[in-house]
This record gives structure tokens, sequence and C-alpha cells, in this order.
């Protein structure tokens, strides 16, 4: 049986969903995009802040499940312009080792609230905890 997962770490969903949904095996993200939890602004200081951010945001979200960046199998990162690629890969790098994610990376046309970067994820719990 799925149950959201809710924290006040991170921003409340804008929208109709949930910051993540568990199955029991799955944790199933929902974007995150760099906005402070506590105001609901989006952060200040371009992408590489908003990348940050979105990446605090969504280790508050796993935490919440009981699990960490470890357990990710699979991100989905949507920027509003390719040049910041670099920049976001970078700072994306600096949270895993290998074995990395799967991972796609796609410029869109635009984002919630303005932003320039917002990801997802998919994790799964390790066998022993299912």
């Amino acid at each position: 049986m799925s149950k959201a997962i809710e924290t006040n770490s991170a921003p409340a969903a804008i929208g109709p969903y949930s910051q993540a949904i568990d199955d029991g095996e799955t944790v199933y993200c929902s974007g995150q995009i760099g906005l402070e939890p506590a105001s609901g602004r989006l952060v200040e200081g371009g992408v590489e802040a908003e990348m940050r951010h979105a990446m605090a945001n969504l280790r508050a979200v796993l935490d919440a499940a009981g699990l960490g960046f470890d357990a990710i199998v699979k991100t989905t990162i949507y920027v509003t312009d390719l040049a910041d690629f670099e920049i976001v890969n970078r700072i994306y790098g600096e949270h895993f080792e290998p074995p990395y994610p799967a991972r796609a990376t796609v410029q869109v046309a635009a984002l919630p609230r303005g932003a320039r970067v917002e990801i997802d994820a998919v994790a799964r719990r390790p066998r022993d905890r299912r």
C-alpha cells in the first residue's frame, strides 16, 4: 500500500501532489526546485544556488522516507537553459558516488515559480528494509 511522504524540511507541494510516494520498495520523489521551505520563495544567486537548494530539498524528502542519496536509482533534471549544464552537473556530482544513478537531463521552456532547475528522483529501499 502506498503512502505519502511529507516533511516540513522541504517546500510544501505547490499543487495537487505529494512530495514523495512510498510503495514499500520504491520511493518516487516529486520534482524539487530551489524553494526555501519556510518562505516558499526561490533562493537568490542563480542556477548554482537553486541547484544546491533543490538538492537539499530532495535530501529532506529522502530523509523523511528514511533514505539517502545512495538509494537513488534514477533522476531527471530539468533546466531552462542547457548552457547551465556544467554547473548543474558539477553540483549533482557532489552528492553521488559510483555507481551513479541513471539520469536524464532535459531543457524545458519554463519551470514553476520561474526556477532555472528542477530535479526528481526514484529511490529503492535496500532488500533488508522492504
